[in-house]
């Protein structure tokens, strides 16, 4: 049997590795614009390369990406571009390729890697496992949105596309501060994987549109970025990307705005978070449908005590968690989470030394859970207790899993609007 190698793809190849990807997720060869787009993003990923005898018969892309936690931000393995070639599946390839990934995250120091799944029952073996979830809303547009706040009165601006980035810019920055499971965009990221002149899954879709709301010459104190549709009836849809707002009055006006263009019967807005203050005040919610709730970033802890530390915990705690992870073995053991205090950010100091310690001991476990179910609750969307709940974590010291959960609970709901 040829043995497989995992090696850098290069620059050369990179057409060769996009006729494989086409090839097993079945897609037309898109040529053109966004064959263009494809290539560029590999450009600029991380590239694994599964060969038999010089044949490409695997692909794996990361993007090297910073993800915001609780209190800061890490690097992390945006993992894209999975590929098997059809005639090499069931023959370890995949599993190959993830296991060079993690010894080059080994090298780099890259503590995460996330991803967004196309077949959910994959990756969990891998030892990812859903850390953000997301809604999909609709709201009937045939009458005004009904709305319980008042919104905020300050003018709006439509933003040209190639200014949007610095415009908005800091606003989403501000945005991915408060919460966790955001992805840092700089101006490739912007302008691939945001506001791209074609949507890479429905080309009946419009160029993007960017508005603003915000007093002239300031900072803007919110945006929308969205696309439109039309129908041969002219019936028209509009589609939110994205939309951020520094207040609930701010958000109020941007919802108001995007149900009021002329035309459009309906707006939809996928991967909206789940603690959206629209539905509160929304004052008729058989207006504003909730139709889909999904699980959105896929997370993988590749280096658990870089990870535990490298966050910042709303609450003292003192727990010995006990990880199992037969994807990386070297990972696996009793992990020692003390955090002796926290300032506003989390990541205070006080007279003993840095606030969160995380160390290997042989102590016997208040709580042991797999690197699967570590991740659903790192970022802060998933309570501890209802791992123990469900089978899925074992609690040795009553009240262990409410202690971790008080301390890696966190303001606002971890959110992720870019996928990868």
């Amino acid at each position: 049997m040829t043995v497989v190698e995992y090696r850098t793809i290069p620059e050369a190849e990179l057409d060769r590795a996009l006729d494989l990807h086409y090839l097993v997720f079945l897609q037309k060869d898109p040529e053109g614009d966004l064959r263009k787009l494809h290539r560029e993003t590999l450009e600029h990923c991380l590239r694994i390369g599964a060969y038999e005898g010089g044949e490409l018969v695997g692909l794996l892309g990361a993007h090297p990406m910073s993800l915001s936690v609780p209190g800061g931000e890490l690097s992390c393995a945006g993992v894209t571009f999975v590929s098997v070639a059809p005639t090499h599946r069931r023959r370890g390839v995949l599993s190959g390729m993830i296991a060079e990934l993690w010894r080059r995250c080994a090298e780099r120091e890259v503590p995460l890697a996330a991803l967004w799944v196309s077949e959910a029952t994959i990756y969990g073996r891998f030892g990812f496992e859903p850390a953000t979830r997301s809604y999909t809303v609709e709201i009937d547009t045939d009458r005004p949105l009904a709305l319980r706040i008042a919104p905020d009165e300050r003018p709006l601006r439509l933003v040209p596309v190639d200014e949007a980035p610095k415009v908005i810019g800091a606003a989403h920055q501000s945005a991915r501060e408060g919460r966790a499971g955001r992805v840092g965009r700089d101006d490739f990221w912007w302008r691939t994987h945001i506001l791209p002149d074609e949507d890479g899954e429905n080309d009946d879709l419009s160029v993007p549109r960017v508005v603003t709301i915000g007093d002239p010459g300031a900072p803007p104190a919110g945006y929308v970025i969205y696309r439109t549709e039309s129908d041969d009836e002219g019936r028209g849809r509009l589609h939110i990307g994205e939309l951020e707002a520094e207040s609930p009055a701010v958000a109020a006006a941007l919802w108001r705005y995007v149900t009021s263009v002329d035309l459009v019967d309906q707006v939809r807005a996928w991967g909206r978070p789940l603690d959206d203050p629209l539905l509160r005040f929304a004052a008729d919610r058989d207006q504003v449908s909730v139709v889909q709730e999904f699980p959105a970033l896929w997370l993988r802890l590749v280096d658990v005590p870089g990870a535990l530390a490298g966050r910042a915990w709303s609450a003292p705690v003192d727990l010995v968690l006990e990880v199992t992870d037969t994807g990386l073995p070297e990972n696996a053991g009793r992990y020692r989470l003390t955090v002796t205090g926290t300032g506003a950010d989390g990541h205070g100091a006080d007279d003993a030394g840095p606030v969160v310690r995380v160390d290997r001991t042989e102590e016997a476990p208040d709580l042991t859970l797999d690197v699967r179910e570590l991740a659903a609750c790192y970022l802060g969307d998933l309570d501890p207790a209802e791992l123990v709940r469900a089978g899925l974590a074992v609690e040795h010291t009553p009240g262990a899993a409410a202690r971790l959960g008080a301390a890696s609970r966190t303001e606002l709901l971890p959110h992720t609007t870019d996928e990868f």
